[in-house]
């Protein structure tokens, strides 16, 4: 057993974090909580918590990244240089893609996972589709390229939710795959199904989920196999959701109705599903998620970077859709930026404050999306729950005189001290134990960018 005595910690249900709390851990589990009085506080010499180990700060619940690509890490600070939108930028990402194989993209992959871990990230989405050959042929082993984003993940000593996702065609009207996007496809949804479900990778660190890329990426009359593939094997499903106007536009167009009102009718929505950005959903849209009890991973510095607009989460939320966060792109792998960020956007999207409480917030970045990858036993610090303790500094230049409260609103990736994963030390001192992040996310970005 460990014993860890916290400054602060944020336990459940409470709307602010508690002081001075004893957490004790054993065989990767809480196995106790227990909040000090006043009287028996901790002060210097007290023998009893003499065996404790201290985290000064504020200590959290593991952090879920409800939705990442990997890969796009190499694409930081390498696509801002001149004007365009979403779909130039997709253009620079397919020329990553086409670079990867399995050994560069284990590198690159444990590399941008570890940097996950020291901003307190615990859990991770991975939205993979980048499964076979440059020019699509299947690699002998057909599932080399979610191997190697399992065995990452285990590197990096973070969890891991596989989600498989099926992408077959370049447009909504069905145009076939061309270039770069030939890699991504299996043919058709049964193709898919097939590959999908003989993907059994083991480790307790791995779940297997599944995703429909998007409309424009699954045909209609295909969508329905891929939600079937997923309810079988009872696993999360994931989509991206009305991320831009053209989007909707050639939905609209093609079928006549909404990206979300072709998903619902095909079933591939409910409390099992979860769909990512929904930036531009209708208010019909909004009803139909939340009736379903359909989940919502915003990404806002994605958004913001590729200028996609602004979601409606306070509406999302209040219509009966659970917000989680994702880093998706990694223009900032930072999910205190992604949380503060869900409120401020909507402060410039309405010019109206307080929309989101602190402990919503800090709900969207733990439990919700530890739930939305099928980790139903992470994200609080709980009796019973897996042990996933980050601390952050309360006296770093960004948080010093910021009440506990409020470091959620004040705090950065670069202010996490101590990462706990399943009860063992991940980060210490706000070093990575296994992994020399900056040398390894440097060298392994030049592999696959082919520059230094």
């Amino acid at each position: 057993m460990t014993r860890w005595l916290t400054e602060y910690a944020w336990l459940p249900e409470h709307p602010e974090p508690t002081p001075d709390v004893l957490i004790e851990t054993t065989g990767g589990r809480i196995t106790g909580i227990t909040p000090l009085a006043a009287e028996s506080r901790p002060t210097a010499g007290v023998e009893v918590f003499a065996d404790a180990v201290r985290l000064p700060g504020l200590t959290l619940p593991g952090l879920a990244n409800t939705h990442s690509h990997a890969f796009h890490r190499a694409l930081r600070g390498r696509t801002h240089g001149g004007r365009g939108d979403f779909w130039t930028w997709r253009d620079r990402m397919y020329e990553v893609a086409t670079r990867l194989d399995p050994d560069s993209y284990l590198a690159l992959a444990r590399a941008a996972y570890a940097e996950m871990a020291l901003a307190g990230i615990t859990c991770v989405g991975e939205f993979h589709y980048l499964h076979h050959g440059p020019d699509g042929t299947p690699y002998a082993d057909p599932n080399a390229m979610g191997s190697a984003l399992v065995e990452a993940a285990a590197q990096a000593r973070i969890r891991l939710t596989l989600l498989d996702a099926c992408y077959l065609t370049a447009t909504v009207a069905g145009d076939p795959l061309v270039g770069p996007q030939r890699r991504f496809g299996d043919g058709d949804a049964h193709r898919w199904a097939e590959r999908a479900a003989a993907f059994a990778p083991t480790g307790a660190h791995l779940r297997v989920g599944a995703a429909i890329h998007s409309v424009r990426a699954v045909p209609a009359d295909q969508l329905a196999t891929v939600a079937a593939s997923a309810n079988d094997r009872d696993v999360p499903l994931h989509a991206h959701l009305s991320e831009q106007p053209a989007e909707n536009d050639a939905c609209r167009a093609e079928h006549g109705c909404t990206p979300t009102r072709l998903l619902a009718d095909r079933g591939a929505l409910g409390q099992h599903t979860t769909v990512v950005h929904a930036t531009h959903p209708t208010s019909s849209d909004i009803t139909v998620l939340g009736d379903s009890r359909t989940r919502v991973c915003l990404c806002p510095t994605t958004e913001r970077d590729l200028a996609d607009g602004i979601g409606p989460a306070r509406r999302m939320a209040n219509a009966g859709s659970a917000l989680s966060l994702g880093s998706d792109s990694h223009a900032v792998v930072d999910l205190f930026e992604e949380a503060r960020a869900v409120e401020l956007d909507e402060r410039l999207r309405t010019r109206q404050r307080g929309h989101f409480t602190a402990g919503e917030l800090v709900t969207a970045a733990t439990v919700a999306g530890h739930v939305a990858l099928a980790w139903g036993d992470a994200g609080r610090l709980a009796v019973g729950d897996r042990a996933d303790l980050v601390t952050v500094r309360l006296d770093s230049p960004r948080t010093a005189g910021v009440p506990a409260v409020g470091a959620f609103f004040a705090a950065t990736a670069a202010d996490v001290s101590q990462v706990v994963v399943d009860g063992q030390v991940v980060v210490r001192d706000g070093r990575h134990q296994m992994v020399d992040v900056p040398a390894e996310l440097a060298t392994s970005i030049a592999e696959v960018t082919g520059t230094p």
